[in-house]
């Protein structure tokens, strides 16, 4: 069965980047069992209800400002998967969820990045979903629950985001973790672990440092579709875990 994965995507430029993090990513995706297809929660992608993409051939979305030239200049040439899409849909509506397609969206970095990083050839197709911040962690988690049955037929569900995701805090110079984002991490790590899924759904008033850490949820949200995709399993495994600029953290974990 394959696995389901959040991903953190980090800032933009961690597309042009060489480091400890994107090493393991592109190991990680030349290691794995080759998916049929992907579907893929964006952070960076926010709607009201649960869209999903039926794109059958994406247009590259540049959703960030200042940035060196050669990152507008980067090209992925992801494919969607139109009937894929439709099965999301059937899931997803099977088990009450609301949701609509959307034909004409192209691909985010919080897609781009993370995919280009894994599978950089794009000849896997995927399938975008969006995020909707006004749904609580358990409505969030049941929909990787309801999504749970592609697994078994060699689709892998990726949620990319942030777990410590505050942009107002960021230091562009800092080498090093601001301490209570470590803090907040560390908890989040026994609780996955544990598959604590009651403090997991309760992080906002549970977990230490969780407003500093989470601002606004749209970043960890992706973290619990990936999580409900793996409910029979139940395991989950941190394959990485460093930070970017202080506060930005760059984890990678693992369900099963």
């Amino acid at each position: 069965m394959m696995p389901s994965f959040f991903i953190a995507h980090g800032a933009p430029t961690l597309a042009l980047e060489n480091n400890d993090y994107t090493k393991m990513l592109k190991e990680l995706g030349s290691h794995l069992p080759i998916p049929r297809a992907i579907v893929l929660f964006s952070a960076h992608w926010e709607e009201p209800v649960q869209v999903v993409s039926t794109v059958e051939k994406y247009d590259m979305i540049y959703d960030f400002y200042g940035f060196p030239p050669e990152m507008y200049e980067i090209i992925y040439p992801a494919k969607g998967d139109k009937e894929l899409a439709k099965r999301v849909i059937d899931l997803l509506d099977g088990q009450g969820v609301a949701t609509r397609s959307d034909a004409v969206r192209g691909i985010d970095h919080g897609a781009w990045v993370v995919l280009r990083l894994l599978y950089p050839q794009a000849d896997i197709p995927v399938v975008v979903l969006s995020v909707n911040p006004g749904l609580s962690p358990q409505e969030q988690y049941r929909i990787g629950q309801a999504l749970a049955p592609l697994r078994k037929d060699g689709v892998m569900i990726i949620g990319s985001g942030g777990t410590v995701h505050n942009l107002r805090q960021v230091n562009w110079q800092s080498t090093e973790a601001e301490e209570w984002a470590v803090k907040f991490d560390d908890w989040l790590e026994e609780k996955i672990e544990k598959w604590d899924t009651e403090s997991l759904f309760a992080y906002e008033t549970e977990a230490p440092y969780a407003r500093e850490a989470v601002p606004r949820n749209e970043h960890f949200i992706p973290l619990l579709p990936a999580m409900g995709a793996a409910d029979n399993g139940r395991k989950g495994t941190l394959l990485h875990q460093e930070y970017q600029y202080g506060t930005l953290s760059l984890s990678c974990w693992r369900f099963d």
